[in-house]
């Protein structure tokens, strides 16, 4: 039996095994899936990033590819190359391996907090409606965070798997004044749910597996306070589908922006044509 992290620190508490090395154990829901939760093993790989770097710096952006499924009997081990450290930025390439293998492939960069001129699309405050969907609920989704998810623009047909386009979440409970150990629990968070979930692009799939994953942080938020983070699509074809994303807090601030790329197994027969999706207002 490997080691299972009962808690999200704990599953962020990674084991040094030698110098830029590192081992990560698996949440209780991974036992579940089919594969590790992507979003676990980019968390690891940005805390096993973070612990390389210069004291003060933070990460700034991520850009992972997804290689293989990761498998719940195995740890997952974190390998660290320093590419670069400058004036103001490190840059690392961290690499999550199982049974020999690359799962997960992660370019990070970090950056010492400057001083500059401020401007950002203007959101509009929010605040957690009430009697939405308990995605902590659903068997083999997750139980790290809290999450609440909004209704899907088009329903979910019966039978269909619900997966949320715009969605809150926090953690359990309250968390030290780490900002990157914030900004890892974000990165944890910025997989769930699917740009197409809300349905309004019709003859594709609302969901798949993740190819890549892109993560731009530009402010720090605290993930045990409520974020919200919204997804929207932006292209579809060649069995793969593209959308970005939010995440912001409840006072409208936007902590970090997204992309992903999932993998759309197509059903027999041609795909019908795709209708436009709405623009995301700000």
């Amino acid at each position: 039996m490997f080691p299972v992290a009962d808690d999200l620190m704990s599953l962020l508490d990674l084991e040094e095994l030698d110098t830029d090395l590192y081992r990560g154990a698996n949440e209780p829901s991974s036992q579940l899936r089919p594969a590790l939760y992507g979003g676990q093993v980019a968390a690891q790989a940005l805390r096993a990033a973070a612990h390389t770097v210069p004291e003060g710096r933070l990460p700034n952006s991520l850009h992972g590819y997804f290689l293989r499924p990761g498998r719940a009997d195995r740890h997952v081990i974190l390998r660290v190359a320093r590419d670069r450290d400058g004036g103001s930025f490190s840059a690392r390439h961290v690499v999550a391996v199982q049974n020999g293998e690359v799962i997960f492939s992660m370019s990070a960069s970090f950056q010492t907090p400057k001083a500059g001129p401020e401007w950002s699309t203007q959101r509009t405050p929010a605040d957690v409606p009430e009697n939405l969907e308990d995605r902590t609920g659903i068997p083999g989704y997750q139980s790290m965070l809290q999450i609440r998810a909004l209704p899907a623009t088009v329903p979910h047909e019966p039978g269909q798997w619900p997966v949320p386009g715009r969605l809150w979440c926090k953690t359990w409970t309250p968390m030290p004044d780490d900002p990157v150990l914030h900004a890892c629990v974000l990165t944890y968070a910025s997989d769930f749910g699917s740009g197409f979930g809300d349905g309004t692009v019709e003859g594709f799939p609302r969901g798949g597996p993740s190819i890549d994953h892109s993560l731009w942080f530009h402010e720090s938020l605290r993930l045990d306070e409520w974020v919200l983070l919204e997804m929207w699509p932006l292209k579809a074809g060649g069995s793969r589908g593209l959308y970005a994303g939010t995440m912001q807090d409840r006072d409208g601030r936007v902590g970090a922006m997204l992309t992903q790329e999932v993998l759309f197994r197509a059903p027999p027969g041609p795909l019908p044509v795709p209708t436009a999706g709405p623009t995301p207002s700000a």
